[in-house]
């Protein structure tokens, strides 16, 4: 039986600056959908990289005093460096300077197009954003400037070549009303069918190359332009080979990035024949104390940081359950440190801890006979249906919900039983082994969000009589550590 095989992605950030924060999140949430699919028994193909084929990229490699290649051949290693740091499972990195599968992926695109009779040249005039490098009407600006970046853009005026999107309107319609195109969370989704419907205009997909500094990939046929950044970075998702031939192709994008993805790129793959994605995710912005973070923003948090101090688990954890791939959320350590204590430490490290603990007292011999049929057990094995659910719909803040609606069920299971006080070791054993039930379902549950944390309840598990593991130590907080309950 041939496995179902599942794409997926992280959009391509700029590496005019070290990665922060936001993007640790994108990576985070496509990893999670990876690991979930491969649990599943899917053939996945997780792919990320960098985008490096930018004005914006010259423009700070300029400032730096350094050559475009020199520039982003060292910025793109700290991109590189996220997959161990957050525990990632990247099966590709695609560089799209240095890989030369991106550059035939690029020419091979521009030229399908071409020959769908999609491309012409024309001399435009517009205001550019170097910062979104996109063409912006004057009535998408906020008080002249644009609203992402806060900053005037640049008139330009050269000969291009065009796309002709306008002729993909009512495609691109059709995929997002019919599901063809699935764009979580859905209101994103209309917001994408009402500027679809408002009507689509013809884009600029080169850049001479006089203003582009000679960087970028050459239009085949015209030496003189550079294809446009958007054009290349989207090219992208076809480096690895993988795109085709796969049963789901999920992106993961943030917001201000999400018409591109949702428009442009399904157009380009109209014309050159090519399917569709199946799931778009965007996600919203981190925030410090409402601001948008990001490198030109001067307030980016390196995720480096926050690992050090808490761990690749707690992170990622956060970052999916309490921020989720929907709504802005503002990032504040009082929150996370508050979250890592009574959520990770207190709720699901305690009842890990306390409970093997308690088994490792037992006298050796003692084993269930049977299923359980008590009510948290029945809880345990309606989860892994509940977390596949939720990874469907692309919502891992809410299968981290259900998780720990377990966990909390198990606590309370523990707390009332009170296996500590038992007449018996048979009576304790009542108690205890629904807990380990519901432990087990936990740890397997856990394994596309905290990795590192499934694998350390697995091998627990594996051998109860051993030393429990602290899953979430308190002594990197500084704070004091707690006792198990009395009677443990």
């Amino acid at each position: 039986m041939t496995r179902k095989a599942v794409f997926v992605s992280t959009a391509i950030p700029y590496v005019n600056a070290a990665p922060h924060l936001g993007f640790a999140l994108e990576v985070i949430l496509a990893d999670a959908f990876a690991r979930h699919a491969r649990a599943s028994g899917a053939e996945v193909r997780f792919v990320s990289g960098t985008d490096d084929n930018s004005l914006k990229n010259v423009r700070a490699a300029e400032a730096a005093g350094l050559s475009p290649r020199a520039f982003v051949d060292a910025h793109a290693e700290h991109y590189r460096d996220l997959q161990p740091l957050l525990g990632a499972s990247f099966d590709d990195f695609v560089r799209t300077s240095a890989d030369p599968r991106h550059a035939d992926a690029v020419q091979a695109l521009w030229e399908a197009c071409a020959r769908a009779g999609d491309l012409e040249k024309r001399t435009y005039q517009g205001l550019y954003c170097v910062g979104c490098e996109a063409f912006y009407e004057p009535s998408e600006l906020v008080d002249g400037v644009c609203a992402e970046h806060g900053s005037a853009p640049e008139v330009v005026e050269e000969e291009n070549w065009f796309f002709r999107l306008s002729r993909y309107q009512a495609r691109i319609s059709e995929a997002i009303a019919s599901g063809e195109l699935r764009i979580h969370p859905p209101w994103r989704g209309r917001e994408i069918a009402q500027f679809v419907a408002a009507g689509l205009r013809d884009v600029s997909v080169s850049r001479s190359r006089a203003r582009a500094r000679g960087w970028g990939i050459s239009v085949p046929g015209d030496p003189e332009q550079v294809i446009y950044v958007w054009f290349d970075g989207l090219a992208y998702y076809l480096t690895s080979g993988f795109w085709t031939g796969t049963e789901r192709r999920i992106q993961v994008v943030g917001k201000g990035i999400a018409r591109f993805h949702a428009v442009l790129w399904p157009a380009l793959l109209l014309a050159a024949g090519l399917p569709l994605p199946t799931d778009l995710c965007v996600h919203g912005y981190l925030t410090v104390k409402g601001r948008k973070i990001g490198k030109s923003a001067g307030n980016g948090i390196e995720p480096q940081a926050v690992v050090a101090r808490y761990g690749a688990d707690a992170l990622r954890y956060y970052l999916l359950r309490h921020v989720g791939p929907s709504q802005d959320a503002d990032v504040n350590e009082d929150r996370l440190t508050a979250v890592y204590t009574s959520e990770l430490a207190d709720a699901l490290g305690n009842l890990v801890s306390r409970t093997l603990g308690l088994v490792r007292r037992l006298p050796g011999g003692i084993a269930p006979e049977g299923a359980s049929d008590d009510a948290l057990s029945a809880r345990a094995r309606a989860l892994p249906k509940a977390v596949d659910d939720a990874c469907e719909r692309l919502a891992p803040d809410d299968a981290l919900r259900a998780i720990w609606t377990l966990v909390a069920a198990a606590n309370k299971h523990l707390s009332d039983g009170a296996p500590w006080s038992a007449a018996s070791a048979r009576e304790a054993w009542a108690v205890l082994h629904p807990t380990l039930t519901a432990i087990e379902a936990i740890g397997r549950a856990l394994v596309p969000f905290l990795p590192t944390t499934a694998e350390a309840i697995a091998r627990a598990l594996e051998n109860p009589t051993a030393a429990a593991p602290v899953l979430f130590p308190k002594t990197n907080l500084n704070l004091e550590e707690d006792s198990c309950p009395r009677g443990t």
